[in-house]
């Protein structure tokens, strides 16, 4: 227990330094426009890495439409926040569309989440190519052209607070006996089915889940960057995602938090390249299949990096 307290206060006040850190540094214009928009990115792409992690990572089912409920939620947070045009709006546009994006979680998952392996990722492609298509039609998103002049009430406190709140929840999420059914059904599906773990219905509520957090990402990104059209959210934006969460490592969230810093930047260093930036994407993916192939951390997490070793611990048992 002591040392569940330990580790639990060295997060608490790593969490609280990080945050105090970035607001010294823009207080004193050390970072600039420049460097907001990156912090930003990386913030954003960290609650898309660890919502998809939980359904990639934890529970075993290879989704590539991620960028559909991202944008969902940014659509449906910028016509409310255009509307009102005020931080209440913004607030109610974020939850608004995260909610929205885990109800057609739940209504594709159903039928989908019946599906493995290739078959489901084929599928859910098609629904983010589906959803992107409707955005693409419909009047009130302004179609092609997409929305412009969103009012911007995204800033650095409400994207460290969100994306520390969505890693938390999920850390513990993935703690519980929800959790622990989410990874047996990776594990074997089938000893899990046998069990009398309900599979459907686990991995319908972790995909509405990951959908909701996904749609929080959304509504941060449209509210901070002014602009969307619906071809910001197509198949490339699920694959930066789904290149995250490889990276990082399948099953560990501390890997995908190490990851979205790491990409983030090569991105920003390589924004002069855009056209080989997925060429560059595509080499890092095979380098690390090859040399690295469960990424970085694994499955391990910064609680494992901070246990006492063994021989500490019996000593104070005793």
């Amino acid at each position: 227990m002591r040392v569940l307290t330990k580790n639990n206060l060295l997060i608490l006040g790593g969490i609280v330094l990080t945050f105090a850190i970035v607001q010294f540094l823009r207080s004193q214009n050390i970072i600039n426009s420049f460097h907001e928009i990156t912090i930003a990115t990386i913030c954003i792409n960290m609650i898309l890495a660890v919502s998809l992690n939980l359904v990639t990572g934890f529970t075993g089912q290879f989704s590539l439409g991620h960028a559909g409920f991202m944008s969902i939620g940014a659509y449906v947070c910028a016509i409310i926040n255009m509307e009102m045009n005020s931080t209440t709006g913004f607030l109610i546009g974020i939850f608004a569309g995260a909610l929205a994006a885990a109800l057609v979680g739940v209504i594709i998952g159903i039928p989908t989440l019946r599906l493995k392996g290739d078959y489901l990722a084929i599928a859910t492609l098609g629904m983010a190519e589906i959803i992107r298509v409707v955005f693409l039609n419909l009047e009130i998103t302004n179609g092609a052209a997409g929305l412009n002049g969103i009012p911007r009430f995204t800033n650095w406190f409400w994207l460290y607070l969100f994306t520390v709140i969505t890693i938390l929840l999920i850390s513990n999420l993935l703690r519980s006996s929800y959790g622990r059914a989410c990874i047996s059904i990776r594990e074997d599906e089938i000893a899990a089915e046998a069990m009398g773990i309900n599979t459907t219905k686990y991995k319908v509520i972790a995909f509405a889940i990951g959908a909701f957090f996904a749609g929080i990402a959304g509504g941060l990104y449209s509210s901070y960057f002014y602009f969307i059209k619906p071809d910001i959210f197509g198949f490339l934006k699920s694959i930066d995602i789904l290149v995250i969460v490889v990276l990082g490592g399948l099953g560990s969230m501390t890997g995908s938090v190490i990851a979205a810093v790491l990409l983030a930047v090569l991105t920003t260093l390589l924004q002069s390249f855009t056209a080989v930036r997925m060429i560059i994407y595509a080499l890092l993916l095979v380098v690390i299949m090859l040399f690295r192939p469960q990424g970085l951390l694994g499955t391990k997490e910064i609680t494992d990096l901070l246990k006492i070793p063994d021989k500490k611990l019996r000593g104070r048992v005793e």
